[in-house]
């Protein structure tokens, strides 16, 4: 497999795990799912984990697995390799992971001590990859064991950090973030 390919590949099939943080930030706020709870003298999430974020961000990795799938062979036919289309479960698994990753995270952050926003360099990057990847092999075996190879992974692991600090940035500059990170 071709590098450029191999990299096309792991991209297409993490958009759903990509997509669910960003949509979340958007269409935030509300009820945290703590319910502003605290476990010893520090709050067990924070303000920052809503149902409402979670909710979008699900929907929207989901939604972006329809799309992708419905746009799959057309893509793949320009391209010259096959892309995947997502399976429901593998869906799930990917934009559920996702956002199941940024709350372990969160929670992670306030049993160390971070406050809400504060960096916590390697989990803010690849906490969603870690959960996601699992859940989908868990949900969707075969379909995971189909496109996640030692080589997408290894992009993934190298391409999301990438990823992740460029797409803060932006999201930063335009005023959506209150943190470059």
């Amino acid at each position: 497999m071709a590098i450029l390919e191999t990299v096309a590949i792991a991209f297409w099939v993490m958009l759903p795990a990509y997509v669910p943080n960003n949509a979340a930030v958007l269409a935030g706020g509300g009820r945290p799912i703590d319910g502003g709870r605290t476990w010893g003298d520090k709050r067990v999430l924070g303000d920052g984990k809503s149902w409402r974020g979670t909710a979008a961000g699900v929907i929207a990795g989901l939604a972006l697995a329809g799309v992708l799938t419905a746009a799959a062979s057309s893509v793949s036919t320009a391209v010259g390799f096959d892309l995947p289309e997502f399976t429901p479960l593998a869906a799930l698994g990917l934009a559920g992971g996702a956002m199941l990753g940024d709350i372990l995270a969160s929670f992670a952050k306030r049993r160390t001590g971070r406050q809400r926003g504060a960096m916590f360099p390697g989990v803010d990057q690849l906490d969603f990859v870690v959960v996601s990847l699992p859940l989908t092999a868990l949900l969707a075996t075969e379909w995971f064991f189909d496109w996640f190879t030692w080589g997408i992974v290894l992009v993934i692991v190298v391409l999301t950090p990438v990823l992740h600090v460029t797409t803060n940035m932006i999201a930063y500059k335009l005023g959506l973030k209150n943190e470059p990170w």
